[in-house]
């Protein structure tokens, strides 16, 4: 499936659907609880976790949960020890670019 909006293709003709809500501004799902609308479903399902708190990502290293696998991602990324942000005036490197961003203030 190829939008003929903007060319990007789709294997399944739901992520498709999905994709076309973007184009139209439709927002078809709402949340019941509070009202607030989305064009994805999975962007309901995901926001429903604030008001049910529920945490199903699990961090494998420190045990802390998390609403998305997103986060949980992000979140790794202090266990890896991993610091692609460098600091183009001093040897700093960071793990994640908004401490390199906060860092960038002293120069």
């Amino acid at each position: 499936y190829r939008c003929s909006q903007c060319g990007m293709k789709f294997l399944q003709s739901s992520s498709f659907s999905d994709h076309m809500v973007t184009h139209t501004g439709e927002k078809p799902y709402q949340c019941s609880l509070c009202g607030k609308v989305f064009s994805i479903n999975g962007n309901i399902t995901h926001h429903l976790r604030i008001h049910t708190g529920e945490t199903p990502y699990q961090c494998n290293q420190c045990e802390k949960v998390f609403s998305d696998s997103s986060s949980l991602k992000y979140h790794t990324i202090i266990h890896s020890g991993e610091t692609p942000y460098q600091c183009s005036q001093c040897d700093k490197a960071f793990s994640y670019n908004q401490k390199l961003t906060v860092h960038m203030m002293i120069h």
